[in-house]
């Protein structure tokens, strides 16, 4: 009598393919790469294209029909019931230095609700992924927010504290995030994608972008908040599709929401 095989489950799916994608950007780091600058001034490589290409492949021979978003080759089937954001390179101005921080994320939507996601920092050795009801993971186990309660004893994150000149709420944001700084107990900008890795294994208490695109917040709601933390965007609506990010362990939650998003 032969083992029934369960099929794979969307925690596997987001993780199998992160890992595929991020491996495929591995490849090329901190190797000599042509930089180009895109039309909205932030660099792409053939790394970035080579991994994203790696994952619409994976994704056409699996998942045939479901829609794809991805930063570098744009959209297919963008109506489909369910579709998969993929940003091959989170960071890649620290890729094209050298810097390990960056990542590959997977995040898995239906309709405008994501119910998976992954984030593989392949060259920090670092994997984390979440589905709804299934808990977070990192590296295999199961990972948990921190239970810090008290700012002055946080460490608070964003990208970029100089915040991007084309957001119109730019100063407001900026002097927000420096009230939260000030108060915190340690602020550091271990941006992109890796922060929010910190804040789901409890190694940071907040970390905030005040602009994203949705293949780059839409893997990180599903992670934080299966890790017991709390994911809105900056007007604090519960949303990882919502062009910005706060992520926060539970404890601090609230106060923090009540300094960024008056």
């Amino acid at each position: 009598m032969s083992a029934t095989v369960s099929a794979p489950t969307l925690l596997d799916a987001v993780t199998e393919l992160a890992k595929h994608a991020g491996d495929v950007a591995l490849r090329h780091f901190r190797t000599s790469l042509s930089v180009e600058t895109k039309s909205d001034g932030s660099p792409v490589t053939i790394a970035d294209r080579a991994a994203e290409l790696a994952a619409r492949e994976w994704l056409e021979r699996r998942f045939p029909r479901d829609g794809i978003v991805g930063e570098e080759m744009g959209s297919v089937r963008p109506d489909a019931p369910r579709r998969w954001f993929v940003d091959p390179i989170d960071g890649t101005k620290s890729f094209v230095r050298g810097v390990p921080l960056w990542g590959t994320l997977v995040g898995v939507a239906e309709g405008h609700d994501v119910i998976a996601g992954a984030i593989y920092c392949a060259a920090a050795g670092e994997l984390a992924s979440a589905a709804r009801g299934e808990g977070c993971w990192w590296n295999g186990t199961r990972c948990t927010v921190s239970d810090v309660s008290s700012l002055d004893a946080a460490t608070v994150l964003t990208t970029d504290e100089r915040f991007p000149r084309d957001d119109v709420h730019r100063q407001a944001r900026r002097d927000a995030w420096r009230a939260l700084a000030e108060r915190s107990g340690l602020s550091r900008t271990w941006g992109d994608c890796y922060g929010y890795v910190l804040v789901a294994t409890g190694r940071a208490e907040v970390m905030v972008d005040p602009v994203m695109a949705p293949w780059d917040s839409a893997a990180l709601g599903p992670i934080v908040t299966e890790a017991g933390g709390v994911f809105t965007d900056w007007s604090g609506r519960a949303t990882a599709l919502g062009g910005s990010a706060v992520a926060t362990n539970r404890s601090l939650a609230r106060v923090v929401r009540e300094l960024l998003c008056p």
